[in-house]
């Protein structure tokens, strides 16, 4: 898994699953832009990839903007490259029971969760296809393959992205290019260490092994996704869930 000479783009890439692909990819020697929505979020972890010895930059950007995404593609091709891998995770969360769920709530997870996704594929696909290669991982969720109540638009646009990977991969096979999808479970994150112990035991007795995934867990399945090991995978979606949803 030599990343050397590669370039790397991340969106939603300045703390959690994001930050530790990014961190991951520069390891192996690659150069990566991240994108956040804030730009001090961006630039602080690509100060912490450069001190790595690998070159990074970081942007801010309003992903479900098509504008700001050509934009800020445009700019980090120009900073380092066209990008070999693209992984797109920039995600929200807006959870209410459907009743109490605002136009403002759904239409705001709908279009920076599948939008979002859609635009960076968008907007860097020309360039793909120009060099007939290239990685694509879209991070999806399991609640997107077996829904949860209050969480309607998000189980909606983590759907959306299966479906969208799925198609892409037969579009882009052709032409080289691999779309892939990956489906965290519960992932260990300040927001589960802040629930209470009974819902934590709860949580903990769905997974089979008995332990909440990390940042690392789906980190290792996006770095293999990447990497020569998966030439030969397009169109997939791998839970990272610890057997919570199988099949």
């Amino acid at each position: 898994m030599d990343f050397e000479g590669k370039i790397g783009f991340v969106t939603g890439g300045s703390r959690g699953i994001g930050r530790e692909i990014a961190l991951q990819m520069a390891k192996r020697g690659a150069a990566v832009a991240i994108v956040s929505r804030g730009k001090d979020d961006a630039e602080r972890v690509a100060s912490e990839i450069e001190s790595l010895g690998v070159k990074a930059r970081g942007y801010a950007c309003d992903v479900s903007s098509i504008d700001e995404a050509s934009r800020v593609a445009q700019s980090a091709i120009e900073d380092l490259g066209t990008p070999d891998f693209l992984v797109n995770n920039a995600g929200i969360v807006r959870d209410k029971l459907i009743l109490r769920m605002t136009p403002e709530d759904w239409n705001q997870v709908i279009a920076t969760n599948l939008t979002g996704v859609y635009n960076f594929v968008r907007v860097f696909s020309p360039h793909f296809i120009k060099k007939r290669s290239g990685r694509i991982v879209n991070i999806s969720s399991v609640i997107g393959l077996v829904g949860n109540a209050g969480q309607t638009s998000y189980a909606a646009s983590k759907a959306g992205v299966i479906g969208l990977t799925k198609s892409l991969a037969k579009e882009f096979a052709p032409r080289g290019i691999t779309v892939n999808a990956v489906a965290p479970g519960y992932i260990a994150t300040a927001m589960t260490n802040d629930l209470g112990e009974e819902i934590q035991t709860k949580m903990l007795e769905m997974i089979p092994l008995r332990r909440f995934g990390t940042v690392e867990d789906v980190a290792n399945v996006v770095i293999f996704l990447l990497s020569g090991m998966a030439d030969y995978l397009t169109g997939h979606v791998i839970n990272c869930d610890g057997g919570m949803v199988m099949g």
